[in-house]
């Protein structure tokens, strides 16, 4: 495995940049006495952190599979680069960081400065992850940012029910980090054993070592399961209800679920460094995927909160996601890949729109809204679109990414398990329509008179169009994301055995 330095490719560090900018900002927020100018501030940051993503991918040559932009100083172990998949969902994190910063607070006792730089903090800390080759700074970041999150669930909850959902969150994701860190010591111990006894957590060294076959199923056992808590994958989602159902609106829920970190770290860490185990634990793995994109369609159905229903929505098309990465075909990793990012992005869309429905009739609840299409159609539309895009339809990234990752399982798994799984897809576009009908379309109630629906708003304008603008353009120009991952997947998949 080999790495191109930065300097060969950038005038400046930009993976450092990428971290330590919304850091800056953060910090920069603590002293700025007026609230205007602090927000102001903290949104400039936010766009500058995107152009500087905009930056490394108009950089990177997507024509190789080494690892670019290498940064490795001693010091602390500190080792980042970045290839295609990198900045797949680097971009991803930084799109998301501006729309975040410019959705604005659903109550008005959050503080926005306050709120922006809790924000600013979880963003350097996901490009810390996105961009480490360390597995001791993956797993401090992600304390670091579920941490964030956390302070979010406590200090800024939208229901009496904030206890359980933070006591539910730090309950399955302190247990699903413990099980990371202990996959990581277990890699590093086999690797020790060969080495003559040196420790490293540093990826490239890892698999410069020969793997253990005696160490890999409980590795791979651990590692994956700790991933598969922040994925989230059936049945590792209990956390994900409350915390969708109670946290604040849109912001948690988009900063957990619209980076897919689970899948990203499966990609990095998982799959080159336990890629014998996978061939053994792969038809359970697939096996367990395929019951959850119906078992939580099913539940998706029996919700009457529309933040509930997207959550089980989430699990179930999850679960796609991961049966493409474990086809372990290029294709199906390259479909997956490119599928968790387009569902990043729906699912943002549909939070975000949810976000501004709760800030007109005060609630989530299916049988207390009705009629909004009348008063804000934009709203309305948005979510749909975002429905649409997260069931693959034509015209957004799904729609391409679904292909391949059916095309891959059919060649990996057959035709029946493949058809199960697009069933399970048909279902969810069942109960996403039914929830747009119930919110949107039926009777409003009685004590949700038309004068309280306010009309949307010159900023949700440009927060949900600029969304949905990404979304769909992603969706009708696929070829630069397509070029940007093929590459890098190729190498990703070279580590499996295909005949």
């Amino acid at each position: 495995m080999n790495e191109v330095h930065w300097a060969a490719l950038a005038g400046y560090p930009v993976l450092a940049a990428l971290q330590l900018l919304p850091l800056a900002a953060a910090l920069l927020l603590t002293i700025i006495r007026k609230t205007a100018l602090a927000v102001a501030v903290g949104r400039l940051f936010a766009v500058a952190e995107l152009l500087v993503a905009l930056d490394l991918y108009l950089r990177i040559d997507v024509s190789t599979g080494v690892m670019q932009f290498a940064e490795r100083p001693d010091l602390l172990a500190y080792h980042a680069a970045a290839d295609g998949i990198s900045v797949l969902f680097i971009l991803l994190t930084a799109l998301l960081g501006v729309l975040l910063a410019f959705y604005g607070m659903a109550r008005q006792q959050v503080t926005p400065v306050h709120l922006l730089g809790v924000l600013l903090l979880i963003e350097s800390s996901l490009m810390t992850m996105l961009t480490t080759m360390n597995l001791l700074w993956f797993a401090a970041a992600s304390a670091l940012q579920l941490a964030l999150i956390g302070y979010l669930l406590w200090r800024w909850a939208s229901a009496s029910e904030e206890k359980l959902a933070l006591s539910r969150f730090l309950q399955y994701q302190f247990f699903g980090w413990c099980l990371f860190v202990a996959g990581a010591v277990v890699v590093v111990w086999s690797h020790a054993d060969v080495a003559g006894g040196s420790w490293s957590f540093d990826v490239f060294d890892l698999l410069a070592t020969p793997q253990i076959g005696k160490y890999q199923s409980a590795a791979f056992y651990l590692l994956f399961y700790g991933l598969a808590v922040r994925t989230p994958l059936f049945p590792l989602h209990g956390w994900l209800p409350n915390a969708a159902g109670y946290g604040l609106i849109a912001v948690g829920p988009v900063l957990l679920l619209g980076v897919k970190v689970g899948i990203y770290g499966m990609a990095r860490f998982l799959m080159p460094l336990t890629s014998d185990a996978l061939f053994v634990w792969q038809p359970y793995v697939v096996a367990f995927a395929m019951v959850g994109v119906f078992y939580a369609a099913l539940l998706a159905f029996r919700q009457v909160n529309l933040r509930r229903l997207l959550a089980f929505a989430v699990v179930s098309h999850t679960s796609l996601i991961v049966i493409g990465l474990f086809t372990l075909h290029p294709a199906g990793i390259q479909g997956a890949l490119l599928l968790a990012v387009n569902f990043g992005l729906a699912i943002t869309v549909m939070l975000l729109m949810i976000g501004y429905v709760y800030r007109r009739a005060g609630t989530t609840n299916l049988d207390r809204l009705g009629g909004l299409f009348d008063r804000v159609p934009f709203i309305a539309i948005a979510f749909l679109l975002g429905g649409l895009a997260l069931l693959g339809m034509p015209g957004t990234p799904g729609f391409d990414a679904v292909h391949l990752v059916l095309e891959a399982s059919i060649e990996t798994f057959g035709a029946l398990p493949t058809i199960a799984t697009a069933l399970g897809n048909v279902a969810a576009a069942g109960f996403l329509l039914w929830a747009f009908q119930r919110a949107f379309l039926a009777q409003r109630p009685k004590d949700l008179p038309a004068r309280r629906i306010a009309r949307t708003s010159a900023m949700e304008y440009a927060v949900g169009g600029a969304a949905l603008l990404v979304l769909l353009a992603a969706g009708f120009y696929p070829e630069p994301w397509l070029r940007l991952t093929d590459t890098a997947t190729q190498a990703l998949a070279a580590h499996f055995r295909h005949g």
